[in-house]
């Protein structure tokens, strides 16, 4: 019999994927300390560790969710030296560090005598797993960053249970996994006893469209039974589910406005908390839309990650990189190379960021065994790589941010590749798919490269790119829209190349923009055994979870609005780069220094534009400054407070140096702008008259 952790099965006991949603039924965290032993491979395996008597009380004691090798367990091991045993997929070492997991928890006779079951739901542990509920075999899993559920109802009894898990470091699924930078194990997201009611409602579909032409909306909420809709701002009360209403006006769902209709989704037994959004993204005329426009996707790609829980990441963490991407004028995340915790993706939704949500698969860490495509061209890998999209897709299916799915990081093409896009074609119809790696677009609704050179990215934003070596392809890609996958690269604290391709990105409506690598340093990572271990420097956020230079420089690239100071035409130039909204939420200002004093300002006025509209607006009467060098500043800035942000924060600005001329007074001097990213902001060096 083939050992769990070297078959390519991807589990075995397990329940049908599902939305991820919460729900009036009872739920119970399990969370918190566990009793923990790591062997070091499966010779050591403690046989009995799972049954009701085994005696841990020597064991250590772990948290959950966490990665052992950061609580004095293991050794850490960085990626980048590639998988630390014989490549021979999908065989693995003998020496397989293995962690022996158990929890004890009480239930009341309630939880047992109900009508309806109870399921066991682990939503990441790394690298595959086995599970046991009072000494007896549940159940086994691999796909680290995948949610897995099992049914358990009928092995649970009141008073006293308990949950045994076996992790294995390494599994035929590390194969296809090459996450960087680190390589950790163990229970890292959480684990919850769910209680599933009879007449509950197991999954739903959310399908919310919007017509931006007339304004109207449609919603369907597709389930496997009757339910009842409820959203009281859409005027629907205890509606049918499975057909679809159509809402004669309703606010959009867009990053810039992320607008969610709370409502409840219902049956006898169970009440769930339901957030609708309204929007459409599809490729027009070969270009990436959203609810009607050109869409502009100012990105970064972002893995789960802290310095010092690694993968385990709570929920403050991920609040703090969202506010910290809005405040920072990012629109867009790429998932990188796993899906993120489910929380992360309800954020998205409330504070308003476009997503493409990756699948746990990054399969190129594969040395002299071959390149990627030996396995995703292979059918007996088939139902691995199959099942990472589906339980993906399944599980957040619901969230109006995730705009895009993504096949997984550097995995090569072949037919399980291919099966995988069609699977989620016809699954999600609404949403795009993508795969760097399909450079043909024979799958994909997205054109899309890692690398590319700002003349090769000029001839892309033309549609005369080299062509494709299937002409039926090359027809079809080039009337695709181009996203670049890693827009600049970072040198110390300075990003080279990002304005010469955000101007690219502005010129031409085929390119919707890029991602930046990467959100976080990722190459610092502390633990009780090694200290502190800094492997080089990466990311816009510093190891300590504070703004980097490198930041500021994407604010001021990622401006949505451009503010450009013309002093000798006495003009300021005013453009919105939103790609929906208005500029009604901002307030502009000006201020005059002198010698690094402030010798005047106010309030600036400036008509409310449209988005993607200019305008120019006259100089602030300031003609009898002092002759001295003097530096103008206008600012845009919100005008009331965001979700993400209090009034007063500053969204752009566009300053300039003048001085003026002593022989005719009230004329200024002629300039030009130079650029200084590295403090965010635009300066002007003067001219002599």
């Amino acid at each position: 019999m083939i050992p769990s952790h070297e078959n390519r099965d991807p589990g075995r006991g397990r329940l049908t994927p599902r939305a991820a949603f919460t729900s009036d039924a009872p739920a119970l965290s399990l969370n918190g300390p566990w009793r923990f032993r790591l062997v070091s491979g499966t010779a050591e395996d403690t046989a009995d560790f799972h049954t009701d008597d085994f005696d841990d009380s020597s064991w250590d004691e772990l948290p959950v969710p966490a990665h052992w090798q950061l609580h004095g367990h293991g050794s850490l091991i960085h990626t980048g030296s590639g998988l630390p045993f014989t490549v021979d997929p999908p065989h693995t070492p003998e020496k397989n560090p293995t962690g022996q997991y158990r929890r004890r928890f009480d239930l009341s006779h309630d939880w047992i005598a109900g009508n309806g079951g109870a399921v066991l739901r682990f939503d990441g542990v790394d690298s595959c797993f086995t599970v046991w509920a009072n000494g007896v075999l549940v159940g086994s899993a691999e796909g680290s960053g995948l949610t897995h559920e099992f049914y358990v109802g009928h092995l649970l009894r009141p008073g006293r249970n308990i949950i045994a898990v076996r992790v294995r470091q390494w599994s035929a699924g590390s194969y296809l996994e090459h996450l960087w930078p680190w390589r950790l194990s163990g229970i890292f997201r959480d684990v919850v006893l769910l209680w599933r009611p009879s007449g509950g409602i197991n999954d739903f579909f959310v399908h919310a469209d919007y017509d931006h032409v007339s304004g109207r909306g449609t919603l369907c909420v597709e389930t496997a039974s009757p339910a009842m809709l409820t959203i009281p701002d859409l005027d629907l009360v205890d509606a049918a589910t499975n057909i679809t209403h159509t809402l004669p006006r309703v606010s959009p769902w867009s990053a810039e406005q992320p607008r969610i209709y709370e409502g409840t989704l219902c049956t006898d037994t169970e009440r769930i908390p339901l957030r609708v959004g309204f929007r459409v993204v599809a490729v027009v005329n070969g270009v990436l839309t959203a609810n009607g426009e050109p869409l502009s996707l100012r990105g970064v790609k972002r893995a789960e990650w802290h310095p010092e829980t690694g993968r385990a990441v709570s929920r403050e963490s991920m609040l703090e990189d969202v506010l910290m991407m809005k405040r920072h004028n990012i629109n867009a995340v790429h998932t990188s190379h796993h899906p993120p915790h489910a929380t992360f993706l309800d954020l998205c939704d409330t504070y308003g960021l476009w997503v493409v949500d990756e699948c746990d698969l990054e399969a190129h860490d594969l040395g002299a065994f071959g390149s990627a495509q030996s396995l995703s061209d292979d059918p007996k890998w088939s139902e691995a790589f199959l099942d990472r999209v589906q339980r993906t897709v399944e599980r957040d299916k619901n969230h109006p941010s995730v705009i895009m799915w993504s096949l997984g990081g550097g995995s090569g093409g072949g037919r399980n590749i291919e099966e995988m896009a069609a699977w989620a074609h016809v699954r999600d119809p609404r949403r795009l798919v993508h795969h760097e790696s399909d450079q043909e677009c024979s799958y994909v609704d997205i054109y899309s490269q890692g690398h590319v050179t700002l003349a090769e990215l000029e001839l892309l934003g033309r549609r005369v790119e080299e062509a494709a070596a299937d002409p039926r392809n090359d027809a079809h890609r080039r009337a695709l829209p181009f996203i670049l996958k890693r827009c600049a690269h970072e040198t110390g604290d300075d990003v080279v190349g990002l304005s010469e391709c955000q101007a690219l990105f502005d010129r031409y409506e085929r390119l919707a923009g890029g991602f930046l690598l990467d959100w976080s340093d990722e190459n610092v990572m502390r633990s009780p055994s090694a200290g502190a271990v800094h492997l080089g420097s990466a990311g816009p956020l510093s190891p300590g979870r504070t703004r980097s230079a490198i930041l500021l420089q994407y604010k001021k690239f990622f401006e949505p609005v451009r503010i450009s100071i013309d002093v000798s035409a006495g003009l300021i130039t005013i453009e919105n780069r939103h790609d929906h909204r208005s500029t009604e939420h901002l307030a502009f200002t000006w201020s005059m220094r002198e010698l690094d004093v402030t010798i005047a300002g106010g309030d600036l006025s400036v008509p409310v534009l449209r988005a993607r509209q200019t305008v120019e607006v006259p100089l602030p009467s300031i003609m009898d400054a002092a002759a001295a060098a003097t530096q103008l500043t206008v600012l845009a800035v919100l005008a009331a407070d965001e979700p993400w942000a209090s009034a007063g924060h500053e969204i752009a600005s566009g300053r300039t140096t003048f001085s003026v001329s002593p022989l005719s007074p009230g004329q200024w001097t002629e300039v030009h702008p130079i650029t200084d990213m590295t403090s965010g902001v635009e300066n002007v060096r003067g001219i002599e008259a």
